[in-house]
């Protein structure tokens, strides 16, 4: 996967990263450390865009608390947003009688499942049905700030546009969870694991690799300048694409099997190690 990047002072022009478990730590905050490396990779001509599986509406705060005024590719590629401005750039949604059609079959093929729904836009809800909110899991749990939405009646869920949706299921874990369901709906829609108990339905062919091309056309630069950073499945195309990936010691196997190193972890700030070493002159 490595390829030559460009010849300029860094190897790279473009570095990705995504942000829970990878640039932000435990506390979901960015070490003064890593801020540092970021800002002098900025210096040194590099474009630094946020990659997350996060919507717009719940990367918006993260981004204000960084001082972040660049792209950012949200909702799995889905939403593209100019944080200095703060707005949607561009979105792709998912068709909602299909999502309807998927949760449908899924259902009939693997019994009852907890549903939510992320609407589209600078809000953008996310929308809970009763067994989601019943159900065990991190998700949607660790911003006390904004509250997800619960609902009784599931057809609330697809009322509005929406970029994705979020499924549980009462006994299958995650890995299994997502196989499963490719196998029935994969030509339908595409499928990721974005964290722990966080399966996700998409529009098909949809993923952070294409939302990072995206980006990367508006900024000048291409895959063979970039360098990546991720630590869970909806991260291995991003990582794939670029010309270098990175993986996180608290990623993934999956993430760790495709990436062309494994740094430390986020809480040891794997992102500044790396981008410290990629600022050493070379003799």
């Amino acid at each position: 996967m490595t390829r030559p990047g460009s010849t300029g002072v860094l190897p790279y022009r473009l570095i990705a990263t995504d942000l829970d478990g990878t640039l932000l730590r435990g506390d979901k905050t960015v070490s003064p450390r890593t801020r540092e490396a970021l800002r002098a990779v900025r210096e040194a001509g590099a474009h630094h865009v946020v990659a997350t599986g996060r919507s717009v509406a719940w990367t918006r705060d993260i981004l204000r608390d960084l001082g972040y005024r660049g792209l950012a590719v949200c909702g799995q590629g889905a939403q593209l947003y100019h944080a200095g401005e703060e707005r949607i750039l561009t979105s792709v949604t998912l068709d909602r009688f299909l999502a309807q059609t998927v949760v449908a079959k899924l259902e009939a093929a693997l019994g009852p499942l907890a549903v939510a729904a992320n609407r589209d836009g600078l809000a953008g809800e996310v929308i809970l049905d009763e067994r989601f909110r019943a159900s065990p899991g991190r998700g949607f749990r660790e911003d006390p700030g904004r509250d997800p939405w619960p609902v009784g009646d599931r057809s609330v869920l697809f009322a509005e546009p929406l970029i994705k949706l979020y499924l549980r299921h009462p006994t299958l874990g995650d890995d299994a969870l997502a196989a499963a369901a490719l196998e029935e709906v994969g030509g339908l829609v595409s499928l990721t694991v974005s964290g722990e108990d966080l399966v996700e339905v998409l529009p098909l062919g949809l993923d952070k690799a294409r939302g990072l091309s995206l980006a990367a056309r508006r900024l000048g630069t291409r895959a063979a300048e970039t360098i990546a950073f991720g630590d869970m499945p909806n991260d291995v195309a991003m990582l794939d694409w670029a010309a270098h990936g990175v993986a996180m010691a608290n990623a993934h196997p999956a993430v760790k099997e495709i990436a062309d190193e494994v740094t430390l972890g986020n809480d040891a700030d794997g992102v500044a190690l790396v981008l410290e070493r990629l600022l050493l002159p070379t003799s």
